[in-house]
């Protein structure tokens, strides 16, 4: 079954013939006095709606166990979870700026250490310590769309002992899938592409590990920041137009791409594979697709509020994936958790934007870059 397929019908209920899932609010749940056991006990510790939900994310991501989160940073920590005492996780310097505060401060109070290096594809044994235990990263890379090669990650971290968790949000399911290049773990905010209309926060865990998924199992109950029933029922829905808004969304951002890349009022852009043609042969080898995020920085002496205040549909927001094309300045407002020299070392400088790409019409956008690029003039 193709994903496009998947998306719409991996759910049916059978019993009454309804087309769309029904929502289980219920809080709480009716057991057998005799055994004081049933499917389901308490809402935080399974839900019918949010396990289907879960059915979907493990369907799409070709995965034996999927966990829905009230965040996407609620998944990020339960993903980081495992990690014990005396542990490292090795992170990309361009990490996205939540994974970044969380492991930063969050993490050594656990007696866990976080490794920033600059570049994961130059990972060598040398660089593998006993204490190694993970390695959390992202490819494209928040927001300097760097790509790193999954295969040779997963086996150079194999070799150590170590697990390999992928933030997969950029890429979705639709264009990339970790698990079947030997992920262990793959992580995305669903708030963005997979809910896609920026009105619903939620996080997404899959593993084919049964391992995994009982400490992932464990961090729902434990810490309760699991996806409540209306929302996974709205996130079920929005889950089966997501490849027919990423294939818009795509197709627009290829458009502008080639069209900020030909004007003088751009000094350069960024997307997955325009680092390199090594880059883009890997992306190329791991991927079906660039995606719809894409980074630039304008030209010198050009007014960059004036360019931002003169665009009539991106709004300047955080956030991405949305139907709505939405632009960033990631230093200071989804990466601000960084240190200025943080930033400098993970290529995200003061100048950088990042522009969501949505479905509108790929002229209209366009035409309102062109539009605000003279403006910033």
């Amino acid at each position: 079954m193709h994903i496009q397929t998947a998306a719409v019908h991996t759910l049916r209920d059978h019993e009454h013939g309804a087309v769309v899932p029904p929502v289980h609010l219920s809080s709480t749940f009716e057991l057998d006095p005799g055994s004081e056991d049933g499917a389901y006990a308490y809402q935080r510790g399974s839900n019918p709606t949010r396990a289907q939900l879960e059915t979907v994310l493990a369907t799409l991501d070709g995965a034996a166990h999927g966990f829905a989160f009230a965040s996407g940073m609620a998944a990020t920590a339960a993903s980081l979870s495992t990690l014990t005492v005396g542990d490292e996780v090795i992170l990309p310097a361009s990490v996205y700026g939540g994974t970044y505060r969380f492991v930063d401060l969050v993490l050594p109070g656990r007696g866990v250490t976080g490794r920033f290096v600059d570049d994961l594809g130059a990972l060598t044994d040398e660089d593998f310590t006993p204490a190694t235990k993970a390695i959390f990263m992202e490819t494209p890379a928040n927001p300097t769309l760097r790509i790193t090669d999954l295969r040779r990650l997963v086996e150079l971290a194999h070799r150590h002992g170590a697990l390999v968790i992928v933030d997969n949000t950029f890429m979705t399911p639709v264009l990339q899938k970790p698990l079947d290049l030997g992920a262990d773990v793959v992580v995305q905010s669903a708030t963005k592409y997979l809910a896609g209309h920026s009105d619903l926060l939620a996080g997404a865990i899959t593993t084919n590990d049964p391992h995994l998924a009982e400490a992932f199992a464990l961090a729902q109950k434990a810490q309760g920041g699991v996806l409540a029933p209306g929302e996974s029922f709205r996130l079920i829905q929005a889950i089966k137009t997501l490849p027919l808004r990423l294939e818009r969304q795509q197709d627009n951002a290829i458009a502008i791409v080639d069209f900020l890349r030909g004007h003088e009022a751009i000094r350069e852009v960024w997307y997955p594979g325009s680092y390199s043609e090594d880059e883009a042969r890997v992306h190329a080898s791991q991927a079906t697709g660039t995606g719809a995020v894409l980074s630039f920085e304008l030209a010198a002496g050009l007014d960059r509020v004036a360019f931002l205040r003169a665009l009539r549909y991106p709004a300047c927001a955080v956030s991405l994936g949305g139907v709505e094309s939405l632009i960033c300045r990631p230093s200071a407002m989804t990466h601000e958790a960084m240190t200025p020299q943080a930033r400098e070392r993970a290529g995200i400088s003061e100048d950088l934007l990042r522009l969501s790409v949505g479905i509108e019409n790929v002229d209209d956008l366009i035409e309102d870059l062109d539009h605000a690029l003279r403006a910033a003039r």
